[in-house]
This record gives structure tokens, C-alpha cells and sequence, in this order.
């Protein structure tokens, strides 16, 4: 097992994990804000051009997960968490998450669908705590570039520093 940064020639495979992986938004979230494929290739190129570093969980090879860091100064952003259908429920996300807080001495927050519950929870048992939700609509329209639909029907979890930051509202 080995997590390292995406390769440039990786970005397709990473394309196909997250596409598949987000089938279990399908249904899920509102249905005005599911489209297929769920991250066209030009938004992930747009995440990658606006400064989110995807880092992968590589065994015998082969990328099980990708998640996304995104350095924005006085925070950092974790960003599109995907593992395989096929390994989810193994440990995968889990150790991206802790590898990609290593060595971040600024706050961290993560945004997800509401609807998402099993993101939440999965955000939850590493140590994130749900914002208000007043704070939540301040977050991501301060550090996060989506419409206000998906601001509507978000939420934002923030870790330990985050609740002890100055930055809070």
C-alpha cells in the first residue's frame, strides 16, 4: 500500500473512480443537482488548475481512492473524497483522510451533500463536527466556488482547530 500524489497521467483514472464512486449520490441528492457524468473532465481539471493536489491510495498498482487537499492559507480544504465501490469499507478513505492531515497546521474543513449521510458519518468518526448552519452558508461561500443549490443542500464539517480557530463566526 502506498499513498502518493496523482500523477498527471493518472487524472483519467481518477476521473473514472470518482464518477463511479458518486453513483451513490444518484437518488440521493436533489435530483436538480445529480448530472452524468457527476465530475465532467473539465471540472477536474478546473479543481486540479485551482490548486487541488489529489492524492491516491495505490495497491499492487493499481489506485483504489483518490481525496483531494486544497492549501487556501488560513484553511484547508479536503476535497473529493472517492474510493471504489469495490473497496470501500476496507480502510481506504480512512487512511487518505489521516495522510492528507499530516503535516497541516491550518484548519480544516470538509463539504458534503446533507443527503450524504454516509459521508458525514464517515467524517464524524475521524474527528470533524458539523458547523452551524449559518456558518456553514458563510464557509462555503467564502472558501468553496459552487451555486447557491448546492450551498442550500451542503453541509461543512470542521476539525478540532477549526472549532478553536479565531476564524470561526
Amino acid at each position: 500500500m502506498l499513498i502518493r500524489v496523482v500523477l498527471p497521467h493518472e487524472l483519467e483514472e481518477v476521473y473514472g473512480i470518482i464518477n463511479d464512486a458518486a453513483q451513490a449520490y444518484k437518488g440521493v441528492i436533489p435530483a436538480d443537482c445529480w448530472h452524468e457524468p457527476y465530475m465532467p473532465r473539465e471540472e477536474l481539471a478546473a479543481e486540479v488548475a485551482a490548486g487541488v493536489f489529489f492524492f491516491s491510495y495505490v495497491k499492487d498498482g493499481r489506485l483504489l481512492g483518490v481525496m483531494g487537499r486544497q492549501d487556501l492559507g488560513e484553511v484547508t480544504l479536503i476535497r473529493h473524497a472517492y474510493v471504489r465501490p469495490q473497496t470501500q469499507r476496507l480502510g481506504v478513505g480512512g487512511q487518505l483522510l489521516a495522510y492528507l492531515r499530516q503535516d497541516v497546521a491550518t484548519p480544516a474543513l470538509v463539504g458534503t451533500w446533507a443527503a450524504a449521510h454516509w459521508a458525514i458519518d464517515f467524517y464524524q468518526k475521524h474527528g470533524f463536527k458539523l458547523v452551524t448552519p449559518a456558518e456553514k452558508d458563510r464557509l462555503l461561500q467564502t472558501y468553496w466556488t459552487i451555486t447557491p443549490r448546492q450551498i442550500e443542500t451542503s453541509v461543512v464539517l470542521g476539525d478540532d482547530l477549526w472549532f478553536r480557530s479565531s476564524l470561526r463566526s
